[in-house]
């Protein structure tokens, strides 16, 4: 077990013990309390239409969890506070955002994208002049867009051909399909999983960008099903649906090097180096086309513009240190670059060091990494960082993942020590092996 995975599940266990102090009832009604009062502040202080609507919306619905928490019996209380918060965070605000065509700017510019790709074979304009002209993405999220430029903007097709349709499409049926490959099982926890995830998904930070623009969410779902695809040793399977990451947003390649060394610290060199070929094969056939039609123009849209290198300043400008440090000059671009490069080196080398060995370790690897990369960036901004929450709390909510507390205890004569089993498939097992010849199902180990 990695240290990272340590100190997190050591968190966890620790606010899990102050749970059961204070209550579980109490903890929900303050945490929905919290979200309403959250989301109660964008449409007081936000200048953007679509976080005004939804800050209203949402706010409604987790006050509305809160209450059903606070009021309704505990079997019932938890289902209908989720359904609360997730049709006011949620289904509401995007029906309502979507109808009227508001959204933020990155929806128009991957519908736009959908158009260049059919017209002229490339999403990527030749001659950008402001900012809604760039196109910061790779070829694949031109796919998300298709839908609006082949059924147009009339009638249901306003519905059904928005950007943020089929984003949060992918997202949730990889969500989906990634609980079902770790658990795979009709159980109460399989039950209890499926409603953690929804906490998830109704919370503030995944409701707000699913309704406003949505365009990093199918990237976060992809990177969540192929580290589960790779922990259950499926190096082709997890090579395909990297493949659909990495052709989206170059920020999804760190995945393929975390997913790589999974495979092969718990399947072995050889399934590693089939899921980097099928990953590097599948993202260059998305691409490399792009990129022989229009290298120049793909230079500055994917590359200069969101370093903050294009005539055109990237919107992205949150207060974070890389931002600072470039604001400084080309000394501090070039720090804040050399601070990127270095961090990224400290995590592929932890990865050779201290590979991951289940899923939980690999989300928490991949997260340290994008953190790093979204802080040191020379552009960037706070929502970025929804990526690494996600994947740190969305494969601990899917198995169930803690940390098991060292107990010591007098040894018995002729008694077995006790086994310790994992909390789901593909968690970690710290050192646990499987014996060779075991019965299956019986999950012994040594």
């Amino acid at each position: 077990m990695t240290a990272l995975t340590a100190l997190t599940a050591a968190m966890v266990s620790s606010a899990g013990e102050a749970v059961r102090r204070i209550g579980h009832r109490r903890i929900r009604v303050a945490g929905w309390l919290l979200a309403a009062l959250w989301a109660a502040v964008f449409p007081v202080v936000s200048v953007l239409g679509p976080h005004r609507v939804w800050g209203t919306c949402a706010a409604i619905g987790y006050a509305g969890a809160a209450l059903a928490s606070c009021l309704l019996p505990r079997p019932r209380a938890r289902s209908w506070a989720v359904g609360c918060a997730l049709a006011g965070a949620v289904v509401l605000p995007l029906l309502l955002l979507v109808a009227t065509g508001s959204g933020q700017s990155e929806v128009t510019v991957v519908e736009r994208s959908a158009e260049l790709m059919l017209t002229r074979a490339t999403p990527y304009p030749a001659d950008p002049r402001v900012v809604t002209d760039y196109n910061p993405y790779l070829p694949g999220m031109a796919l998300l867009g298709l839908p609006r430029a082949l059924w147009g903007d009339g009638g249901i097709a306003r519905v059904l051909g928005d950007a943020r349709v089929w984003c949060a499409g992918v997202f949730l049926l990889c969500l989906w399909a990634g609980r079902r490959v770790l658990t795979g099982r009709g159980d109460g926890h399989t039950r209890a999983s499926a409603t953690s995830v929804a906490v998830l998904i109704a919370s503030p930070v995944v409701a707000l960008p699913l309704c406003v623009s949505g365009i990093d969410l199918p990237m976060t779902g992809l990177c969540c099903l192929g580290l589960a695809l790779a922990a259950r040793r499926r190096p082709v399977a997890a090579g395909l649906v990297l493949a659909a990451a990495c052709s989206l947003k170059w920020t999804a390649w760190p995945a393929c090097a975390v997913a790589v060394a999974l495979l092969a610290a718990t399947a072995g060199a050889r399934p590693a180096r089939r899921c980097a070929a099928v990953t590097v094969a599948g993202t260059l056939t998305a691409v490399l086309p792009a990129a022989l039609l229009s290298p120049g123009p793909m230079v500055r849209h994917v590359l200069a513009f969101p370093t903050g290198r294009a005539p055109v300043a990237t919107p992205a400008a949150s207060p974070l240190p890389g931002r600072l440090l470039a604001d400084l000059g080309p000394a501090g671009w070039y720090t804040a670059v050399g601070l990127l490069l270095c961090a990224g080196t400290a995590v592929a080398a932890s990865l050779v060091l201290r590979p991951p060995t289940g899923v939980v370790a690999a989300a928490d690897r991949l997260a340290l990494g994008l953190c790093a990369a979204f802080l040191l960036a020379p552009a960037g901004r706070f929502g970025y960082l929804a990526l690494p929450l996600v994947l740190v709390v969305w494969p601990r909510a899917v198995t169930g993942y803690r940390r098991p507390h060292a107990v010591s205890r007098p040894a018995v004569p002729g008694r077995r020590p006790p086994v310790r089993r994992s909390a789901g498939y593909g968690a970690d097992t710290a050192g646990a092996r499987e014996v060779p010849g075991a019965r299956a199902g019986r999950g012994c180990r040594t």
